[in-house]
């Protein structure tokens, strides 16, 4: 649906933030609110500890999961505080506090004065434009982070608290409804996955042949496998492990005459998708070594979500002018002990993808990663023959191109709803739109939704 317009603008002052309801304010971030920097010992504090890993990206939501053991110091938070990572800020790792607790020293404690209200800021720290505006001033290339002294500096829009309000109670609403689509197409994706993963288990695990003589594979949780077929470790067919580059780039896709860099997601669920990149700057000379090319094999070794890291894609096309990235490894294979298609399917398999979330560690705010050892080390099952390696990738892919069709369906519907969650919260919270006549619907009696 179309939202109503401000009629009286007037300029910022601010290019990125261009014109402005002509009634909104605006001031420096740091005059309407105060940073706090209170540090404790983790291990002397009764505070619940909150990580960077338990903020999602983009949504301001904490995550449920498992609590890692921290030490050393951390800041302290009250509830009301936002909370705002400064470590590779592009993730995007905003969130207000429900509660008092602990945060990583790698994130920012503001608290917002009697003029700000701290949904609002929120929302304003979560927009697009604000998170693409700090990107751009970190400092440090493994590890980039942004300083509060760039971030006080930047201007924040000031509607009166009550619009602010209202603005705040609009994007509750409207974002709560992007979610619930959005975690309905994701449901669907995992049933697909599920389905995928029992067809491509067995088959790489039993072989297609039910009446070839079998024997005990020697592991516990993989049972019987052909007779005719060699256990061995990851390393017996891999030739070379390459990781990328990350240098800093920006948030848009590439033109065809322009270099870019892969997101670590272009091959989430096994799927490569080379539209998941971002633009080289011009200023900055491409690795030429690193440009994917089909044929490559690309694996994730770095993701905020752990179900994601080990996917693995064949790269069947590619235009020209991507590399991958330092959260992907390129791997070349022993062409005379495996089948490269074959390979794709055994990393999709239950019982490789078991050894990868066993391999997973990551710290405090940083990206879950596998390292090359542990991927290696994994145990694997092979028909000894390449042509039956052929046989079942053959068989197998025939019968799950429809599956991975539908879920390359489903990604594009959750990158355009992400997408124009995105684009709602920095239109709204930079006066884009004017959502002061919203109110929430009634649900209607009788019917439920």
């Amino acid at each position: 649906m179309g939202y109503a317009q401000y009629k009286e603008l007037n300029g910022s002052g601010v290019s990125w933030l261009q014109k402005k309801p002509s009634h909104w304010r605006i001031k420096r971030l740091k005059f309407s609110t105060d940073l706090i920097n209170n540090k404790v010992s983790v291990e002397e504090s009764p505070l619940p500890y909150l990580g960077l890993e338990h903020i999602e990206s983009w949504t301001g939501r904490k995550i449920d999961g498992e609590i890692k053991n921290s030490e050393g110091l951390a800041s302290s938070f009250v509830a009301g505080d936002v909370l705002f990572g400064k470590l590779r800020p592009y993730l995007a790792k905003v969130h207000l506090a429900q509660h008092d607790g602990l945060i990583s020293s790698e994130a920012l404690v503001v608290r917002s004065k009697d003029e700000l209200h701290a949904e609002f800021l929120k929302y304003y720290m979560l927009s697009r434009d604000f998170i693409n505006i700090v990107d751009s001033s970190t400092y440090g290339s493994k590890m980039p982070r942004a300083s509060w002294d760039f971030i006080g500096n930047l201007p924040v829009l000031l509607p009166e608290v009550e619009e602010q309000q209202i603005i705040a109670r609009f994007l509750d609403f409207k974002t709560a409804q992007f979610d619930a689509l959005i975690a309905k197409q994701r449901i669907l994706l995992e049933k697909l996955a599920e389905k995928r993963t029992a067809l491509i288990s067995h088959a790489v695990t039993k072989g297609l042949d039910r009446s070839v003589p079998m024997k005990d594979s020697g592991l516990a949780w993989l049972g019987e496998i052909p007779a005719h077929w060699k256990r061995m470790l990851m390393i017996r067919v891999i030739f070379k492990f390459e990781q990328g580059w990350s240098p800093s780039c920006d948030e848009r896709e590439a033109s065809l005459d322009e270099w870019g860099v892969l997101k670590s997601g272009c091959v989430n669920y096994g799927v490569f998708q080379e539209h998941e990149h971002k633009t080289l700057p011009p200023s900055i000379d491409p690795i030429p070594s690193l440009e994917v090319k089909a044929g490559d094999i690309l694996m994730c070794r770095a993701s905020g979500s752990k179900h994601l890291i080990g996917s693995v894609a064949a790269v069947r096309k590619c235009r020209s002018k991507l590399i991958f990235s330092d959260k992907t490894y390129r791997i070349a294979l022993q062409p005379d002990i495996i089948d490269p298609e074959f390979f794709v399917l055994l990393m999709k398999s239950k019982y490789l993808r078991d050894q990868i979330e066993l391999s997973i560690s990551g710290a405090d705010g940083l990206a879950n990663n596998i390292p090359q050892s542990s991927v290696k080390g994994y145990q694997i099952v092979l028909p000894p023959s390449i042509g039956e390696q052929k046989t079942i990738s053959t068989l197998l892919n025939k019968k799950i191109e429809s599956i991975e069709a539908q879920e390359v369906k489903i990604l594009e519907v959750i990158g355009r709803l992400q997408e124009y969650r995105a684009a709602l919260i920095t239109n709204t919270v930079t006066g884009k739109i004017d959502v002061r006549g919203f109110r929430i619907p009634q649900p209607v009696e009788g019917i439920t939704s």
